[in-house]
């Protein structure tokens, strides 16, 4: 009886704050070598035409955990902007969604010789949201259909590089959701989430092999206040153009920040034009005793090199 009730309440409390995003959960795939999948303001900064496949399976052992997909790709157009897309499919127990993410950036160089630049962005995000009701017996057996919505929405972010320093600032889902088939006094229509992401890659020495990159993700929700925010440190080694990484992230809530939401250690590497990136989440709450963690997988291949040949790709 003890387990149902700690699983029913962390799913009560997964569905309250994955229900007022509406979007693909931000976990630690970010760290996978791939802010893209977090601000529109990346798209386009690199010589060539990136790709990443993205796999997250929350609290494996679970019955219905929550898992999720992506597929996201981003390139180059002009010297100046890019361009990228994002498709993801997200299940948490009987709710679904799944959607895409179109975005639009533009770099400014600011000091070419000491390597300053600026970067706008803007996401169109389109979204479709089900609750599978048929499973619930407590319905009116009349009641077959599923809930569901369809929104529309927009992110936009503020990119700041001088540099090995890096700060990101984004607002994503601007607009407020669709309640029309929901109930307007239980279910939250604020979606307006904020990213704030920073962070400096630093290296002994311009011939070291070694570079230690530490950042900060802090997230902040609208609709009632909540925040989390990730310390992350990586480690990457170069093999010339090659790299391998490795690192921990700790996220918590910002109310409790001795009490860890998990820890997950992360590793990867890039090889020629393949990349690979995993990260295993600890989890330090409840949930411990019934899950031996989450998964986060990453695949990559970066495409047609030398697309552009802007310091800012860089």
């Amino acid at each position: 009886m003890r387990k149902q009730l700690v699983v029913l309440a962390l799913f009560v409390g997964v569905f309250a704050l994955r229900g007022q995003e509406l979007t693909i959960p931000q976990l630690s795939q970010y760290l996978a070598d791939n802010p893209f999948v977090m601000s529109p303001t990346y798209a386009g900064i690199g010589d060539h035409v990136k790709i990443r496949v993205n796999g997250l399976t929350q609290w494996v052992g679970v019955k219905d955990a929550p898992d999720t997909q992506s597929l996201a790709a981003d390139m180059r157009v002009g010297e100046k902007s890019g361009i990228g897309a994002l498709l993801y499919n997200d299940s948490n127990g009987q709710t679904k969604q799944r959607g895409a993410r179109m975005s639009f950036a533009h770099h400014l160089t600011l000091d070419r010789y000491d390597d300053e630049f600026l970067s706008f962005g803007i996401s169109y995000n389109f979204n479709q949201f089900r609750i599978d009701i048929e499973n619930f017996d407590a319905l009116d057996p009349s009641v077959t259909d599923d809930r569901a919505t369809t929104n529309h929405n927009f992110d936009v972010g503020l990119l700041y590089r001088y540099d090995k320093f890096y700060i990101s600032a984004n607002a994503s889902n601007l607009l407020e959701k669709d309640l029309t088939a929901f109930n307007p006094i239980f279910e939250p229509n604020t979606l307006r989430n904020y990213y704030l992401y920073t962070g400096y890659r630093y290296s002994k020495s311009k011939n070291s092999n070694l570079e230690i990159e530490p950042s900060i993700f802090f997230q902040l929700f609208e609709s009632d206040g909540r925040s989390v925010t990730d310390l992350n440190v990586k480690f990457r080694w170069y093999d010339f153009e090659d790299y391998y990484y490795a690192g921990v992230t700790y996220r918590f809530l910002n109310d409790q920040i001795g009490d860890p939401l998990y820890i997950a250690p992360i590793v990867g590497l890039k090889k020629n034009n393949f990349y690979f990136g995993y990260s295993y989440q600890v989890i330090l709450n409840e949930i411990l005793g019934y899950s031996s963690g989450t998964h986060v997988v990453t695949l990559g291949v970066d495409l047609f090199q030398g697309i552009s040949n802007c310091r800012c790709t860089y």
